[in-house]
């Protein structure tokens, strides 16, 4: 047999398009060329395989070799092709069985010892390998990827010689093992949390809608601290996304699979970010903070220090829970459903609307930081909220807590109601009430005749955009749910309405 083909698995995104490898022998003088559109890491695994497959004391056919990566017009990238280059020379020189790799797909880095060396990217290969039903086989360290599958047949190799023994029937390789997840243990919670009250409830309805928050205030009044423990709040992810985490994780080169597979992302970029690093790109498409936030949380702490053109990259995927990276050599969606909360300053010294503290700043200063944060963005936050500094009282019952430890309970009762109000959500409309469109909207969120003519006159009064007339109802049916309500009462649309408190500076 002169020629062999093979199966693997591109990466793009979060995307694993079907790579086949074809194989060729032919007389001529000895060479080894490889096609297909291959990139720089792809075509120097020549050398890389020849030494793999010498090493492993295999013969290396001293005859032409043509290798085709198809389709050809597929950019390929990276040591993930090393394995099916190697297998395919080896089964078309006639040192594996004829047919011994159909139904397998094959992706891993070869070392010059023939040791098989971890790739990033290799969660996405294996769900599409698994929608085809067909056997993966992937190295030992990439395990822990393999092991968030649910019924898959994922093997695992350490070494070409193991591989070769594999498909002549003397050695089976070893299956990936499940996962096992282990609960979440969080030490930063609400029980440390003193006072900003109405703060407080904002946030944990944050967390039981999902909704976006904004919080204002001057500098060490807990917005910071506010925001690291909604993660805290939060229930656990289901097998779903915690995949689609694991799969992004995976792609980005980051640790593919945490501690806690089921962890809520949490990403606090810097305000020195750039646009890319927020939505991802560059030229070997990296995904941004908010494919990382992907179903958790996205922070952006002194959120007008961020560049205003920056933060309009935003605008987007907050409304479609993805973005769409189009680059001259690609084309890729990624996913970006993520909570965004933020906090900044209401003036460049903090001090504004403080009766503690004199505001250094000009009005005209004032109004420049603000609008910073541009209108759209701002009419995208569901809840915004003001804090102001603690009193001295406030500061004492601080002081008294830390020392006796009291109210350690608090924090897991209020997630157990957190996660019983996404229950009711999930059950309704098998979605978070932040993610509800329009239709469902109307559906689930309905009023009564007073309680439309009460909103109806909040949204001229306050200059509402239609954008914020569904956020408010949105908010409303989440603070029903929390209090157990099948209907929305006035109660909770007005504190709905009481929750659009920048509107005023669109």
């Amino acid at each position: 047999m002169s020629l062999a083909i093979a199966y693997s698995r591109a990466n793009i995104g979060i995307d694993a398009p079907l790579v086949t490898v074809e194989t060729h022998l032919s007389n001529g003088l000895p060479g080894f060329s490889i096609v297909g559109l291959p990139e720089t890491a792809v075509r120097e695994s020549k050398e890389r395989v020849r030494s793999a497959i010498i090493n492993s004391s295999l013969d290396f056919p001293a005859k032409r070799i043509t290798v085709n990566l198809a389709p050809a017009d597929l950019p390929k990238s990276g040591g993930r092709f090393d394995l099916a280059i190697a297998t395919g020379i080896l089964l078309a020189s006639g040192q594996l069985p004829a047919d011994s790799l159909q139904n397998i797909e094959l992706m891993g880095e070869l070392a010059l010892s023939g040791v098989l060396r971890p790739v990033p990217g290799v969660l996405p290969g294996l769900i599409a390998g698994r929608e085809q039903a067909r056997l993966s086989i992937i190295p030992g360290a990439n395990a822990g990827e393999a092991g968030l599958l649910e019924g898959s047949e994922v093997r695992l190799c350490q070494h070409l010689l193991e591989l070769c023994q594999h498909l002549h029937g003397q050695k089976q390789l070893p299956y990936a093992k499940q996962m096992q997840t282990a609960p979440r243990i969080y030490s930063e919670t609400l029980d440390e949390v003193v006072g900003q009250e109405q703060a407080q409830r904002a946030l944990i309805l944050a967390a039981a809608g999902g909704h976006n928050l904004l919080m204002s205030g001057p500098p060490g009044t807990g917005k910071t601290m506010l925001a690291n423990r909604l993660r805290s709040l939060l229930p656990e992810l289901n097998n779903k996304q915690a995949l689609e985490v694991a799969a992004v994780r995976s792609i980005s080169k980051l640790n593919a699979v945490p501690a806690s597979c089921f962890e809520v992302p949490f990403r606090a970029p810097h305000h020195t970010a750039s646009a890319v690093a927020l939505v991802g790109g560059g030229r070997d498409l990296s995904p941004g903070e908010i494919t990382l936030a992907h179903n958790g949380v996205l922070f952006l702490d002194e959120l007008a220090e961020f560049n205003p053109r920056v933060l309009e990259v935003l605008r987007e995927p907050l409304e479609s829970g993805s973005i769409e990276i189009c680059r001259a050599a690609y084309r890729a969606r990624l996913p970006a459903q993520f909570q965004l909360v933020a906090a900044m300053n209401p003036c460049p010294c903090g001090n504004y609307g403080d009766p503690q503290s004199d505001c250094r700043c000009t009005s005209e200063r004032i109004k420049q930081y603000q609008q910073r944060v541009s209108g759209p963005l701002l009419d995208r936050f569901d809840l915004h909220v003001e804090l102001g500094k603690l009193s001295p009282a406030e500061r004492e019952q601080l002081l008294i807590q830390r020392q006796d430890g009291k109210g350690k309970s608090r924090s897991a009762h209020i997630r157990k109601q957190v996660e019983l109000c996404r229950q009711r959500q999930l059950h309704r409309a098998d979605k978070s009430n932040a993610q509800l469109q329009q239709q469902e909207i109307l559906r689930d969120c309905n009023l009564s005749k007073a309680d439309k003519a009460l909103l109806n006159k909040a949204m001229e009064q306050l200059h509402l955009s239609t954008r914020a007339y569904f956020r408010i109802l949105k908010v409303a049916r989440t603070i029903a749910d929390f209090s157990a309500e099948d209907q929305i009462q006035s109660q909770h649309l007005l504190e709905a309405i009481a929750y659009r408190k920048f509107d005023r500076q669109l």
